[in-house]
């Protein structure tokens, strides 16, 4: 019996992206880029009707993404890019709160619940959820636009010729060519370190969290469940501090390296 259960699932089953359904002959619709698709309708709803609110004082939902943005305008943002900061501040905000929808949307089993309302007759509809974030693309195609706007915004303020004499610190001449190729690969590695480090967390915390429950489920010890089932709740409450952390650690990383490419003297 034992040996059935756990044949019939695995951790990453919930983890994983799904193909959906096919739009022409190449391109398959997954079940990442419809999290992604949700997570980007939320967020037109929901600032807006968040904006409109005239209170003077803010309160409930108001209040608390007023908050997390006033705190990562003053205290990530304008720390690092001074007088920049107007410039930049809505696309710092904009990744922040899309790959904090991405990792919240990832907690919450919508394919599971709607397959139990199916009566379990509809299996497909068990693969409709998951976290876009632990998704090496998803993450991959984010850092990939923090480079782009990194140098672009670099070339821009300063200037092209001025941006590449920048590039690198004040060497001896002879030291110039090596230093030119160790920050060009400097300046590839960030973005994949970004990408990798939110892949990694993200799929690490439920791929557990998959396995636990299927412990649970195997296990012919009520206490065994019972354990492994607080764990789950305890390992939850910790997802979803890493679903805030792994989303600020992503934007103060990103702030930085646009900071460094504005700023070269810092």
């Amino acid at each position: 019996m034992t040996t059935n259960i756990l044949a019939a699932d695995n951790p990453l089953s919930h983890v994983v992206q799904h193909p959906l359904f096919p739009i022409g002959d190449t391109f398959v619709f997954s079940s990442h880029m419809l999290m992604m698709l949700v997570a980007g309708v939320l967020m037109v709803i929901i600032f807006p009707m968040v904006a409109r609110q005239k209170t003077m004082v803010p309160t409930g939902l108001r209040n608390f993404f007023e908050s997390i943005c006033v705190f990562i305008r003053e205290e990530v943002a304008r720390p690092a890019l001074g007088d920049n900061t107007d410039r930049f501040i809505k696309y710092i905000w904009t990744t922040f709160f899309f790959i904090l929808f991405c990792n919240l949307l990832g907690m919450i089993p919508t394919g599971s619940i709607m397959y139990l309302a199916s009566g379990f007759k509809v299996e497909p509809l068990k693969y409709l959820g998951g976290t876009a974030t632990a998704n090496i693309w998803v993450t991959g195609a984010l850092a990939g636009l923090a480079f782009v706007m990194t140098h672009v915004s670099g070339i821009i303020q300063q200037g092209p010729w001025a941006y590449i004499k920048n590039f690198i610190p004040h060497v001896p001449w002879p030291m110039i060519p090596v230093m030119y190729v160790l920050e060009a690969i400097g300046a590839l590695v960030k973005p994949f370190a970004l990408a990798l480090r939110l892949f990694a967390n993200m799929l690490a915390g439920h791929t557990v969290l998959g396995a636990l429950i299927i412990i649970a489920m195997a296990s012919q010890s009520y206490t065994i469940s019972v354990v492994t089932l607080f764990g789950c709740a305890a390992l939850s409450l910790l997802e979803l501090f890493v679903a805030f952390l792994q989303a600020y650690i992503f934007t103060f990383l990103m702030t930085m390296f646009i900071a460094s490419a504005v700023h070269p003297e810092h």
